[in-house]
């Protein structure tokens, strides 16, 4: 046989798109070219191919090779062909059968002897082949990556000699099962060792609730951050689904997914001189940003107000849509952005000794100057936006009384999100405008309470639906079936950012 086709995948964004590599040998000089839009790292792999072959003891064949990579009009990048080329190539020599390959997909790279290598992006190749019903066969490292996906069968291989005595029927290859039960994720903090800040802990619980995002503006020192690590303590856990997703995400990414952060909801802690690229994404070949990496989990941005204005209005689409999209001149990659938005920052430029009133030193103008590094259209995106003030001393010490610990708070959320995916299917903080109207209905009292906020502070629409939103999962936190006056008072509270400003986004 001098033609031998094997079956791989490509990595676009966090798709795994299908390759079929083609291997012909014809006479002439001894020659092998690689075609199909092949970036460097697959150029080269005919120099790795050939040595591996020659060092796992078969003949590297005589004559003009040629391997295909179809589509020819998909960019193949990486060193995961490797193994279907060397084996096409065998194949196609007649050293090994090529009967079984229609069963199979190959993803791997070679060492020069032989050996077989880790990729990146198994998780979504696994995912792919759920639906056309087909075997995987990968490196041993990628194999607990791949096997999260229930109902692939999953063959790891160690060596390039393994593979071709698994196809020749010698010496099958052992499929790969792992144990996928969830686990209790276990956190280095809790929300008990929070103490005071009674109405910041309270807004937390209900943007757990609800996946709202929220703000946090107040002097250093006085809690922001120790609350902000602590809302993922207080999460409902991740669907199968959901945990998928985000792990594909993390598989295509430049360090990989570690199958030990399996259901653990993601954190991403930026640092506020990150650029725009670094928070949505980018490069020649396109790669998941922050806000991707965030995907059903939480983005925290500390110091908001020292991030680059146009690095922060980046976010505005992804907390609209939940996703992103990356163009380049020779490519476009999709990723899912659908995260929580957790912001802190000081309410002036000094900070230090600021209480919202008359100590701090910092003039009207400075303290406006310095909120308007966020702008309008970002701010009414966030659905709750809290004060954290100073405590006195008192409240820290707080002997005798434990504050409640993160386990009973995230009961109650549990019991919050369950509510909002029986009714619609979505946390509240995702329905859009037609569910909103649908679920949010309000009585004459809170319809009053709300039209009087709407002309006090100038609020937006956009704003007046964030609102009903917030409002509706202080209902499901006490299992209300109806908005009242009070829920709609609550979540007019947290609407911190309409008063230091005196109007709305």
């Amino acid at each position: 046989m001098s033609l031998a086709v094997a079956h791989s995948r490509a990595i676009v964004g966090v798709d795994a798109l299908p390759v079929q590599v083609e291997v012909n040998i014809s006479g002439g000089l001894p020659s092998i070219s690689i075609v199909g839009l092949p970036e460097t790292a697959v150029r080269e792999s005919k120099d790795r191919v050939r040595a591996a072959i020659l060092n796992s003891h078969f003949k590297f064949p005589d004559g003009r090779i040629t391997v295909n990579l179809a589509p020819a009009d998909l960019p193949k990048e990486g060193g995961r062909f490797d193994l279907p080329i060397a084996l096409g190539i065998l194949a196609a020599s007649g050293q090994i059968p090529a009967e079984a390959f229609d069963r199979y997909e190959f993803m791997g790279e070679l060492s020069l002897a032989g050996e077989l290598r880790p990729v990146r992006g198994s998780l979504p190749v696994a995912m792919a082949l759920k639906v056309v019903d087909k075997a995987l066969v990968l490196p041993v490292e990628n194999g607990d990556e791949a096997s999260l996906v229930s109902g692939v069968a999953i063959f790891p291989a160690s060596h390039l000699l393994a593979v071709c005595r698994h196809l020749e029927g010698s010496e099958p290859l052992p499929s790969y099962q792992r144990d996928r039960e969830p686990l209790e994720p276990e956190y280095p903090f809790d929300l008990a060792e929070v103490r005071g800040q009674q109405h910041a802990r309270r807004a937390l619980e209900v943007a757990a609730a609800g996946r709202h995002h929220l703000m946090m503006v107040g002097p250093p020192g006085t809690g922001k951050t120790m609350l902000a690590n602590r809302l993922v303590t207080i999460l409902p856990p991740m669907s199968e689904i959901e945990a998928l997703e985000s792990a594909a995400i993390t598989s295509v990414s430049r360090n990989g997914f570690d199958p030990r952060q399996w259901r653990l909801r993601p954190v991403r802690r930026p640092h506020h001189t990150a650029s725009g690229p670094a928070l949505v994404g980018g490069g020649s070949t396109p790669r998941p940003g922050e806000i991707s990496l965030a995907h059903n989990g939480v983005l925290f941005l500390d110091e908001l107000t020292e991030f680059d204005r146009r690095v922060l209005d980046v976010l505005r689409e992804p907390l609209e849509t939940g996703e992103i999209t990356i163009s380049r001149a020779s490519r476009q990659a999709d990723f899912p952005a659908r995260f929580q938005l957790i912001t802190a920052f000081n309410p002036c430029p000094q900070g230090y000794d600021c209480d919202f009133g008359e100590h701090c030193q910092c003039t009207p103008e400075q303290q406006r100057r310095h909120r308007s590094r966020i702008s309008a259209p970002l701010l009414d995106r966030i659905d709750i936006q809290i004060e954290v003030p100073k405590l006195p001393r008192e409240a820290l010490i707080q002997s005798g009384k434990a504050a409640e610990s993160s386990a009973a708070v995230r009961a109650r959320v549990h019991a919050a999100y369950a509510r909002q995916l029986d009714r619609c299917g979505k946390p509240n903080g995702e329905m859009n405008n037609r569910e909103v109207e649908r679920y949010c209905r309000l009585g004459t009292e809170a319809q009053k309470l709300l039209d009087l906020a709407m002309d006090r502070f100038r609020l937006s629409a956009r704003a007046y639906h964030r609102i009903l939103k917030v409002a509706r999962s202080i209902a499901d936190l006490e299992g209300a079936p109806d908005i009242s006056a009070s829920h709609i008072s609550e979540a007019l509270s947290y609407r911190a950012m309409d008063r230091l400003n005196g109007s709305g986004a």
